[in-house]
């Protein structure tokens, strides 16, 4: 026996159907639609019901139904086709979830299959086409999600958090800090850097604002206390500082580029760094940043194309560093 659907099963049925198979591009036949229907649903339902459902639905103003007659015909053609994102949108965003490196594989399959559902099945495999990261690249750690959304909730509420930290040894195995000691910290806000995420806060021991990759934080907990935020604390500005997420000493810096770096340059400090030509064809930087081993090596990256100026014991460092690199070849 075919089982029934009352008026608001039905109704919500067919706005399904037209989510799922119509879009700007793709337009059904109220034949068409009654075949989906049933192809779905398992229930015939007639064309009356339908015409009914459609006007309903077009009438509510709540759902749009794009109705297209064709000009030799009688016949009428039915889409839905503003949706809350467009199809370049859910590119963005499938693309951003399928190169983030904190996410699981398993969990980056389900999230677009999430996103592709968001639009119609048509347009749907326009996205099957996406950035592919080696499973090498995606974390291993599935609790990541659990912990950015503690971290979340833990920085709305201003609430202190415990946690341990750790990296992998040389026998890739994961090994906690300190022996396994937590870490007590006010949590201030996450960051997106270089593919993961980052904690930054203050390590509450010390007074120290500090940061911690999320990916690395195991079995972390809300404290009963609670804090109010440095209101001088940038964190935009903390992070622009930073190379590679290193910490270490801030220091104005001085640095002179060969000219074909200008857009290397341009990319990481912004069109508002202080830049200056010289009569020589190359170019130099003035700027504020955190002196640290991310900043040397991403000098080093750079070769003779780039020439530290100023402060003298920077200059210092990567004569030392220039000269174990030469060593390390010629050894």
């Amino acid at each position: 026996m075919e089982k029934k659907l009352n008026n608001k099963q039905r109704l919500l049925r067919v706005q399904d159907l037209l989510k799922k198979y119509t879009d700007e591009d793709t337009e059904l036949s109220l034949e068409e639609l009654l075949d989906k229907f049933y192809e779905e649903n398992g229930v015939h339902i007639g064309r009356k019901a339908l015409r009914d459902d459609l006007r309903e639905l077009e009438e509510s103003r709540l759902f749009d139904v794009t109705e297209n007659q064709e000009k030799e015909g009688v016949e009428k053609y039915y889409s839905h086709q503003h949706r809350l994102f467009e199809i370049h949108e859910l590119r963005l965003l499938v693309d951003a979830v399928s190169s983030a490196k904190f996410i699981t594989k398993k969990e980056t399959e389900k999230l677009v299959t999430k996103i592709q559902a968001l639009t119609s099945k048509n347009l749907a495999k326009q996205l099957e086409n996406r950035i592919i990261l080696s499973d090498s690249a995606k974390t291993e750690n599935d609790k990541v999600k659990h912990i950015i959304h503690e971290l979340h909730t833990a920085i709305q509420k201003q609430q202190e958090i415990t946690f341990q930290y750790g990296k992998y040894n040389l026998a890739k195995q994961f090994v906690l800090n300190r022996d396994g000691a937590f870490y007590n910290v006010k949590p201030y806000a996450l960051v997106w850097n270089n593919d993961f995420y980052y904690l930054i806060g203050e390590y509450i021991p010390r007074k120290e604002i500090r940061h911690y990759r999320v990916d690395r934080m195991r079995n972390i907990s809300s404290t009963e206390g609670t804090f109010l935020p440095d209101p001088n604390f940038d964190t935009t500005k903390y992070t622009q500082k930073l190379f590679h997420m290193y910490a270490g000493e801030e220091s104005i810096l001085e640095i002179e580029f060969a000219a074909d770096l200008i857009n290397v340059v341009i990319d990481r400090f912004g069109r508002e760094a202080s830049i200056r030509p010289t009569e020589e064809g190359t170019f130099r930087l003035s700027t504020t940043a955190v002196i640290s081993d991310g900043l040397v090596r991403w000098l080093l990256t750079w070769g003779c194309d780039a020439k530290v100026l100023t402060p003298p014991f920077l200059v210092e460092r990567m004569k030392e560093e220039s000269e174990k690199l030469y060593n390390r070849y010629h050894s």
